[in-house]
């Protein structure tokens, strides 16, 4: 060819490059690394720019991503068949810098319009959650919130929504085993989210294992529960009449919150990513760490979690622990979550989807690699496990699985008002409790999906905007959401997903 055609290396360090071309390149294109082309090289998949050995490393962001099962020539097509995954980071040699890190420079000036709570917290959003104690009474909450949202919103206009907070625990359980103060105080933390105002109302069945109690906070006198099987109750319509008439009692509270001016310290964001491709760690996961360097800044809160897509890069995160317990808790929960997988049989190479792989990603090592870059720059204050709530400003390290909807459910439990979620592949996720901004991490999806993303990241990779640009751009925009000035795609369009937990414990 009379030209070269550009691909995207990210290290000096590489022996691979990106293919940029939509539509993918044919056989014989010379790429403007010198490597030409000996097969057709789908879009985002990865190119040898030089000779690799069979046991050769495979290098994509200065690290190895992959062992080579066989000899690879320069201009080859390189992808998941023909790599094997590295040994993951020792967690024993994990330790604490000596001198911690810096804090990022202040940045002022900046708010939103949010609820205060009287806890101290800030609602982005004015929602009635209604929570249940087991997952019998579920069908019953969702006909009752069809009706509040039908007879009884109209009346209070200050309230936004009503959310049945759906889950498959309560009964049929191991309420006493250890591991099941994972799901427990997941549901207790999730109907404290700031964006449901304080107001906690939980529907039980009567004879289930997850008694109301256990999901309430003691003297919480605003709080309200109720039985299906309160021998008062006769029949369907009084049983639901009886929710409603609870309802009614929560709305009228939250009808009364307005919004007020917020410092930009009282956001509360939580960072993902699914259906994952090879410009995920160079678009819109680096857009996002950008954002959460800014939000850091400005005092708020940011959460990065999905372990097994940590897993892999952990070994890059100590040196930026403010201390040494943030380090015991990397350690940790990179153990904990080992032997649970192995527990089951698996291990890390099980995350990495068909799509991801489709996408242009090799393994669970290189995704890891791109997923990391959402946690910015800022220092890790905190580590904390599944379900919990966060305990301190700054970036923190949340544990959760990095199944989609798993580890956004968890994220809403640690309190999140704010959710930010990058893909690849495209996903319409979306959860009812929280503004979720969708971020396409490559320019064909955010055209093909229009009205379904919210920030096209892929102009990163064509070089119309940096990645500091970029994560302005979506902390402005977050600012907005929350203020409920603009929405969300997904919003707009009327999609909710449910949520799901995380239960490790045994079913009986």
């Amino acid at each position: 060819m009379s030209s070269s055609v550009p691909s995207l290396k990210v290290h000096p360090d590489d022996n691979v490059s990106i293919i940029l071309t939509a539509g993918g390149l044919p056989a014989g294109t010379e790429l403007d690394t010198g490597a030409v082309l000996l097969e057709n090289v789908p879009f985002g998949h990865k190119v040898a720019l030089a000779d690799i050995a069979s046991g050769g490393p495979v290098i994509r962001y200065g690290e190895v991503i992959g062992i080579a099962k066989q000899p690879l020539a320069k201009g080859a097509w390189v992808n998941e068949h023909m790599i094997e995954l590295p040994e993951p980071p020792a967690l024993e040699s994990l330790k604490a810098p000596v001198v911690p890190p810096k804090a990022l420079p202040p940045l002022e000036g900046y708010t939103f319009e949010g609820y205060r709570n009287a806890d101290g917290s800030v609602g982005t959003r004015n929602v009635l959650g209604i929570s249940m104690s087991v997952q019998c009474v579920a069908g019953v909450v969702e006909h009752a919130v069809r009706r509040i949202r039908e007879e009884l919103l109209p009346l209070y206009p200050n309230v936004d929504d009503v959310v049945a907070l759906n889950h498959s625990y309560g009964c049929g359980v191991a309420i006493n085993a250890p591991d099941a103060v994972i799901p427990i105080r997941t549901i207790k933390n999730i109907a404290l989210n700031p964006n449901f105002g304080g107001e906690v109302m939980v529907v039980g069945l009567g004879c289930e294992k997850l008694r109301p109690e256990m999901i309430m906070l003691e003297g919480d006198d605003k709080a309200s529960k109720m039985f299906l099987q309160d021998e008062g109750l006769t029949g369907f319509s009084a049983i639901v009449d009886d929710i409603l008439m609870q309802a009614r009692m929560h709305l009228e509270r939250l009808d009364k919150r307005q919004r007020e001016t917020c410092p930009a310290s009282e956001l509360v964001v939580g960072m993902q990513c699914g259906g994952s491709d090879a410009f995920s760690g160079i678009t819109a996961n680096p857009m996002l760490g950008a954002a959460a360097d800014l939000i850091v800044r400005a005092g708020g809160s940011v959460m990065f979690s999905e372990v097994t897509e940590v897993r892999d890069s952990v070994h890059l995160l100590p040196g930026r622990a403010a201390s040494p317990d943030v380090v015991d808790g990397l350690v940790r929960e990179m153990a904990w979550y080992d032997a649970y997988l192995q527990k089951g049989g698996a291990d890390r190479s099980a995350n990495t989807t068909p799509g991801n792989k489709a996408g242009g990603l090799s393994g669970i090592v290189e995704k890891s690699l791109g997923s990391v870059a959402k946690s910015g720059s800022s220092p890790i204050v905190d580590v904390t496990g599944p379900g919990e709530r966060l305990r301190r400003k700054g970036l923190t390290f949340a544990a959760t699985p990095a199944g989609d909807f798993v580890c956004g459910t968890l994220q809403l439990a640690a309190g999140m008002n704010m959710h930010i979620f990058t893909t690849g592949r495209g996903t319409p996720y979306n959860l009812p409790t929280t503004p979720t901004i969708k971020v396409a991490t490559n320019s064909g999806l955010a055209s093909r999906w229009f009205d379904l993303m919210d920030i096209d990241a892929g102009r990163i990779a064509s070089g119309e905007i940096s990645v500091e640009e970029g994560g302005w751009e979506l902390f402005r925009l977050i600012l907005d959401i929350a203020s409920g000035r603009s929405m969300t795609a997904a919003d707009k369009l009327g999609i909710r997903n449910d949520l799901v937990l995380f239960n490790p414990a045994p079913i009986t």
